[in-house]
């Protein structure tokens, strides 16, 4: 959720008690699971999420230990480049927290902002940290008052927008491409790569928003294949109803207010994609913006795998090699990789306790409940 500057919208309460009892009840889960120990499971699952990451950064340390071995050249950089850097990168957060202030239904900033923040701290830092943030996430946002139906459905709508953007970028560079631009094969099969990506994705999401025989279908093979897999325990039922009413709430958020959550999605991948370039022009090169955009955009897919927290060690590697392959020197892909981690990963870490601490003197410590709907943050907040 946080993490993950991923988001979508809603511009009014999912319709109808059948559509927000999935929601309510993913929820209620969140918070049983807070409120008792973990299972042998839980932990069991935990120390193989610690391991995944170990194994994921021990494969890529060469790369990581050469991105991170460019830290004393952070003095070459142009100084003016690298305040664009960040400051393209603010907008970014800006936009994301934005999408996540219209899914809420927001009217101030305070608790969305430090809410998000917080999260995406949690995230970036644990393995497998992604339920563990957007626990802390919404934790946060209920107890500042935000009904848990809205945040749950709207979070999870704009998730899906942005993952969806990502797809798309490729699509900017092509007409580059076809004109003749040099690029290297690999480049061109990221590409083509992400086209078919994004076709695929389109074609999915069309079809399960307007089609109700798909989506119930994959409901029940699911929960066919699920019960096989596990008999002799309490068998699963009704989950082609869960999945219809999951995909009901999402189209209701996503059918209110989506030009401004287009607009902001757009602003949130721009800025961090502009963030990138300032951070190489920073250290002197000059890339073709289109061919830095696919490298952009296919070192953002790689990094969607949860595999290490926040990324790290992956986005560092698969970025700068795919910057080389865009015609950017070995050096100063490198160091522009570092700069471009500090201001979208490291600096955003370090500003989650800070957020949290600004977000406990206001609301106190986060307990689980269930807010009023409509109620989060309607008054003005001076932030």
């Amino acid at each position: 959720m946080t993490a993950s500057k991923d988001s979508l919208h809603p511009g009014g309460e999912p319709a109808g008690g059948a559509q927000r009892v999935p929601v309510a009840a993913r929820a209620a889960a969140i918070d049983a699971a807070q409120a008792h120990p973990p299972a042998w499971k839980s932990v069991v699952k935990r120390v193989l999420a610690v391991a995944a990451a170990g194994a994921a950064i021990y494969l890529v340390l060469p790369s990581l230990i050469a991105v991170l071995g460019a830290w004393p050249r952070l003095a070459a950089l142009n100084p003016a480049w690298f305040t664009v850097a960040i400051a393209a990168e603010l907008i970014s957060f800006a936009c994301n927290f934005g999408l996540q202030r219209l899914a809420l239904q927001a009217q101030g900033w305070f608790a969305v902002v430090t809410a998000g923040l917080a999260g995406n701290a949690v995230t970036n830092s644990l393995p497998g940290g992604d339920a563990a943030g957007a626990a802390v996430q919404f934790r946060m946002l209920t107890t500042a008052g935000f009904d848990t139906d809205t945040a749950v459905g709207g979070l999870t709508a704009f998730s899906l927008l942005g993952v969806g953007g990502l797809l798309a970028l490729p699509l900017l560079a092509l007409p580059a491409i076809l004109g003749g631009a040099a690029a290297s094969p690999g480049l061109v099969h990221t590409a083509l790569l992400g086209l078919a990506g994004f076709a695929l994705y389109a074609i999915f999401g069309v079809v399960l928003l307007r089609s109700e025989r798909p989506l119930a279908a994959l409901g029940r093979a699911a929960q066919a294949a699920w019960n096989h897999l596990t008999r002799g325990r309490r068998p699963v039922t009704g989950l082609d109803t869960r999945l219809l009413a999951e995909r009901d709430t999402v189209r209701t958020v996503l059918g209110a207010k989506w030009r401004q959550a287009v607009l902001l999605t757009t602003g949130r991948l721009g800025f961090d994609y502009g963030c990138l370039l300032a951070a190489l022009h920073a250290t002197g090169a000059g890339p073709r913006p289109s061919l830095v955009l696919l490298a952009y955009s296919a070192a953002g897919i790689i990094a969607l795998l949860p595999l290490t927290p926040g990324g790290l060690g992956i986005v560092e590697a698969s970025l700068s090699g795919l910057l080389i392959l865009a015609g950017v020197r070995p050096s100063s892909a490198l160091l522009a990789t570092l700069a471009y981690r500090i201001a979208s990963y490291w600096l955003p870490l370090l500003a989650g306790p800070p957020a949290y601490l600004l977000y406990r003197h206001r609301y106190g410590r986060p307990t689980p409940r269930r807010a009023t709907p409509g109620t989060a943050d309607r008054p003005s907040e001076g932030s």
